[in-house]
């Protein structure tokens, strides 16, 4: 894609970046005085620990988060869960994480922070578990440009992203299978519905989600193993995604990482704005699962569009490029990479609206020039799909073209059932044929797309930009956390102290110690 078409200032997205930087960095200072439940489960699972307590009066309830909660109530986590739970493993004589938790359900362990000598020593065997975890993540990235390089990446950008979301993993293999054979490059697994408020990770394969199926650690190894074996059939690489968000978003991560995912949907705002879960706890989950990410090599996907669904696209259009930049400084301090950042937006104005296209040309020709380097995500229309399904066949038609004419990188497949039903393997076909001819057809047309300097589309990604550093411009100074309160994004008003999980955030004492933190902060800049 050609830069320049629309003649930014430079000093003018300088200064939008200064002014996301300051308004991020209390949030971040924020970030790592805490930690939390999940981080702590986090930490334990890239250490080894597996499996769930099937015996429990309520359920499975995972091993994790048996031992979490017992060493929270007998000394706290304010000093990290790994110096308990390394000194416990050592002082009862046991050999693994799991018969700890055993031993720990039936109440024969007492935790306790170790000092001195024990403590050295429960460090020590604390960071080689958890290094041992990281290097399982090492060699899946690894392996990832491996196969990348054997089987080769598709031959076309964007990407052509799919979703299945059937609610039975055996299903969703099916469906990811025949897409792949039918030109999609990324599958992406939508979690079951709710799944965002679980504080827990299910265990095992699963067959009755809900609008979706559960993520966890086996049905991604499923999944993947999946698309690795439709990856040998087509001769490319075929990526895989789920979501690292909601009350679990660091275990999730971890488990991606442990069973090579290429993308996860991981946003700093979207669970705060749209699942009401407490903005310290979301921005200390996202620091961690992002470090995670960044050494995985996998691509994150922001959830921008997403706020056009609740706010108008053309007024809150600033609001997105906003969270963009903001979504784009969190990352680059987590250790990500710019071709990590699967930045969002959407193609959801009014299409009644008078020059709605050349709108939607202006907002994304913005996203393309200002991450000239972050794999963009393009996202389809939905807030405007009537049922009709012939004219949201056109309208996908419209934005497959806007996304061709841009640049963009990841475009998400449109479906003409939008908002009528969960789509049939012939919707996802007849999908799938739409972005196939507008590619096809449109060719390289980018490269002869020239707004005029002082035209409609250019002033309009002015205007925009202009917005964005104003409204920067008060974050900065009144404060993000203060924002989201106050119903900045998405309309959605988030205060600090409220939303579901408050009470898994713990204020780090000194000489905390998690060496799973410890050894993806050495490594962030990889």
């Amino acid at each position: 894609m050609r830069r320049g078409l629309l003649g930014l200032d430079p000093e003018v997205v300088a200064t939008a970046r200064r002014l996301a930087a300051r308004a991020a960095g209390p949030v971040v200072e924020l970030a790592r005085a805490h930690t939390t439940v999940a981080v702590e489960r986090a930490t334990l699972r890239l250490a080894g620990i597996t499996g769930a307590d099937s015996a429990h009066r309520s359920g499975d309830v995972p091993w994790v988060n048996r031992v979490v909660d017992t060493v929270r109530e007998h000394c706290g986590l304010e000093h990290g869960v790994a110096l308990p739970v390394f000194h416990a493993l050592t002082e009862q004589g046991l050999t693994s994480l799991t018969e700890l938790a055993e031993a720990t359900a039936a109440g024969q362990v007492s935790y306790r922070v170790p000092e001195g000598r024990e403590r050295t020593r429960a460090a020590r065997a604390a960071r080689a578990a958890v290094a041992r975890g990281l290097r399982t993540v090492d060699r899946n990235r690894a392996q990832r440009e491996k196969l990348v390089a054997r089987w080769g990446d598709p031959a076309q950008r964007p990407w052509i992203y799919l979703i299945v979301a059937t609610g039975d993993i055996d299903e969703d293999v099916v469906q990811a299978q025949n897409a792949a054979r039918a030109g999609a490059d990324v599958i992406a697994v939508i979690r079951s519905t709710g799944q965002s408020l679980l504080d827990y990770v299910p265990e095992g394969a699963t067959h009755h989600g809900f609008a979706g199926t559960y993520a966890t650690q086996e049905n991604f190894r499923i999944m993947r193993a999946a698309l690795d074996e439709v990856s040998r059939e087509v001769g490319r690489y075929v990526r895989l995604t789920n979501y690292a968000s909601g009350l679990c978003m660091p275990e999730i991560a971890v488990l991606a990482g442990l069973q090579r995912l290429d993308m996860m949907l991981n946003d700093s705002m979207y669970g705060i704005l749209f699942r009401d879960i407490n903005p310290i706890r979301t921005f200390v989950d996202q620091r961690f699962s992002r470090q995670v990410h960044a050494r995985a090599g996998i691509i994150i996907n922001t959830g921008e569009d997403n706020y056009l669904t609740t706010a108008d696209a053309v007024d809150g259009a600033h609001t997105v490029t906003v969270s963009q930049l903001l979504n784009e400084h969190f990352g680059h301090e987590a250790g990500l990479a710019d071709w990590q950042l699967g930045l969002g937006h959407a193609f959801e104005i009014n299409p009644d609206l008078p020059d709605s296209f050349r709108m939607e040309l202006a907002h994304a020709l913005l996203a393309r020039e200002l991450f000239p380097d972050a794999p963009l995500k393009w996202m389809p229309p939905t807030k405007h799909m009537t049922g009709d399904v012939f004219r949201g066949y056109l309208l996908d038609g419209f934005f497959n073209l806007a996304g061709v004419l841009t640049g963009q990188s990841i475009l998400l497949v449109g479906m003409m059932t939008e908002a009528v039903v969960t789509p049939f393997l012939s919707d996802r076909d007849l999908a799938l044929a739409n972005v196939r001819y507008v590619l096809g057809a449109a060719g390289n047309l980018a490269e002869d797309f020239r707004p005029e300097p002082d035209g409609f589309i250019v002033k309009r990604a002015h205007q925009v930009l202009s917005e964005t550093v104003d409204l920067l411009e008060r974050i900065a100074d009144d404060g993000l956390l203060n924002a989201i309160a106050g119903g900045t994004f998405g309309l959605m008003r988030r205060p600090a102290d409220g939303g579901r999980g408050r009470e898994g955030v713990i204020v780090k004492a000194e000489g905390y110690r998690n060496p799973a933190v410890e050894l993806l902060e050495t490594g962030a800049s990889r």
